[in-house]
């Protein structure tokens, strides 16, 4: 079409045009097409699911590539402080939330190979084979872990609590010393430290810096819920599963982690609410990469 109008154009720059152009004659439409066979309907839909399948998995090939690069190089721990439950038989609900969280964070970006579980029974788990939980050896690794990976911290901790401190195996772990672990290993860093305990508020005036999201379990005079023998799991840690794979910041995580922990005491009448205390520094609510 664009040929035929050139062609007028000359004609009528060099005298020899007489007629009005005219648009091409609209095409006849043709038969309709044959209704495609059973075989091959099923082929052509089978073909666009597959292709709609590899442009998924294209895009969340990207996100995972590109989340990684901002969390690839942070130091990760996760601890698990106790194996009793509340009524003193056994649980596995500090060693579930370890094993879990360490997969969740995996799968957001975080390098496995610079995530160091610990637990108190560590004979007892593999794939991950966990460290021993005490507060000297969890410290020397963080020192160690911090060389190698100089992005920021994550350090998570479900265990028991007391007005002192979290439980660390047959001890307390108590706010000035895990503190200085933090200041000595993590300094200058970007960090997100949660304690999953009761009373675990009393963490919070000694952990927070401009730097650091600091995520707590109760309130420094309010216990937890769900460590017996039967839970899978905490509460708190219960939700902080259910959000890390949906949130798309760490401020979003404690704050969806609240609501959840909330909701759920409401539901099954655990009073008083724990009440979860969350400390987002300045710096940290500018400067921490989103998680997707």
């Amino acid at each position: 079409m664009v040929f035929g109008w050139l062609k007028y154009w000359v004609a009528v720059s060099t005298g020899h045009a007489a007629v009005e152009p005219q648009p091409p004659a609209p095409r006849e439409p043709g038969p309709p097409r044959p209704p495609l066979s059973g075989r091959a309907f099923y082929l052509r839909a089978a073909a666009t699911f597959i292709v709609g399948l590899v442009i998924l998995g294209i895009g969340a090939a990207s996100a995972w590539y590109f989340t990684r690069d901002r969390y690839g190089d942070w130091a990760v721990i996760v601890v698990a402080g106790d194996w009793r439950a509340h009524e003193g038989g056994v649980t596995e609900a500090f060693d579930n939330a370890r094993r879990d969280l360490g997969t969740e964070l995996q799968a957001v970006g975080f390098n496995p190979e610079n995530i160091i579980e610990f637990s108190t029974r560590p004979e007892f788990f593999s794939d991950p084979q966990p460290l021993r939980s005490d507060a000297k050896g969890i410290g020397i690794a963080l020192a160690d872990l911090t060389k190698r990976a100089s992005g920021g911290c994550l350090l998570y901790f479900t265990s028991h609590g007391a007005p002192q401190g979290i439980v660390m195996g047959n001890g307390i772990f108590s706010p000035d010393a895990m503190a200085k672990m933090v200041d000595e290993s993590c300094a200058g860093r970007p960090a997100v430290i949660v304690v999953s305990a009761c009373f675990s508020g009393v963490f919070v005036p000694k952990l927070a810096k401009p730097n650091r999201i600091v995520i707590t379990a109760a309130r420094w005079d309010r216990t937890s819920f769900g460590c017996g023998q039967q839970n899978t799991y905490t509460y708190f840690d219960n939700c902080m599963l259910d959000v890390i794979p949906v949130a798309h910041t760490f401020p979003e995580v404690a704050d969806k982690v609240k609501a959840c922990v909330n909701a759920r005491e409401k539901s099954t009448g655990a009073k008083p609410p724990s009440e979860p205390q969350v400390t987002i520094g300045d710096d940290a609510a500018a400067d921490l990469p989103a998680l997707r």
